[in-house]
């Protein structure tokens, strides 16, 4: 592992808006905020916000900036991205923003029931090849129903045209509440969208963006009967993932 790394993970352990729990410390004790986010550790009442895989916490911290009447918390299990966001807020003096490291599969480990108001999901890996493992797949949906509060708003922001046409069949198969949906969010003349969602932009939706790939946004909600897997066969492979995620490729 690299000097600059274990730096990292030796700031993120001083660090008060980053929260580190290892599974079996998680099994042995138990989480200590679980439904006491707000008492606990925001001293307020605004509704909790969650970015699911935020990686270097840009946009948990942007919407953070833009609504400091929210709590908004970044999870994801690589402490070396998430260092970039905590460094920020605190550099900022932001007071609603936190950082969780941990897999969100085991997101009812940390939050109680309801106790989270929305859920955004920016710019996941799509994973076409492993269902399971996908942000919008059904058993993931059925482990925020159990965090989420009544009606609340699940939003997925994405370069992916398989990952949007996946979820958007999903939604209307069954379905959900579906309150927003485009296919080219910055192409888009819908007055309707937040204006953050053009607003913040992460490193690499930047890049794509300069690639000429178009974004694409969903918000929706759960439905009242669990969520039913769906056909996924005749959905089209994205052609352009051989470009590394997580390597910067200077736009030509």
């Amino acid at each position: 592992m690299g000097k600059n790394k274990l730096k990292k993970f030796a700031a993120l352990e001083t660090y008060p808006n980053v929260l580190q729990y290892s599974y079996a410390r998680l099994q042995e004790e138990g989480f200590p905020l679980r439904g006491r986010w707000n008492s606990d550790f925001f001293k307020n009442s605004n509704p909790i916000v969650l970015e699911l895989g935020c990686g270097k916490g840009e946009y948990t911290v942007g919407l953070a900036r833009k609504d400091p009447s929210r709590n908004y918390i970044g999870i994801d299990v690589k402490g070396a991205r998430i260092y970039t966001g905590a460094t920020m807020a605190l550099e900022e003096e932001l007071g609603n923003v936190a950082f969780l490291r941990a897999q969100i599969a085991d997101i009812e480990s940390f939050f109680a029931p309801g106790e989270v108001s929305e859920i955004w999901i920016t710019f996941p890996d799509p994973q076409m090849q492993y269902t399971r493992r996908r942000l919008t797949a059904p058993q993931f949906l059925e482990r925020y129903r159990r965090v989420l509060a009544p009606e609340a708003l699940i939003r997925l922001k994405t370069d992916s045209p398989f990952l949007y046409t996946y979820t958007r069949n999903l939604v209307l198969h069954n379905r959900m509440p579906l309150t927003a949906d485009t296919a080219d969010l910055y192409g888009s003349q819908n007055d309707s969208l937040p204006a953050s969602l053009r607003e913040i932009r992460t490193f690499y939706e930047q890049q794509w963006l300069a690639r000429g790939k178009q974004i694409k946004y969903l918000a929706f909600r759960l439905p009242a009967h669990e969520v039913e897997h769906i056909d996924e066969e005749e959905i089209e492979r994205d052609d352009y993932r051989s470009i590394p995620r997580g390597v910067f490729q200077p736009v030509k």
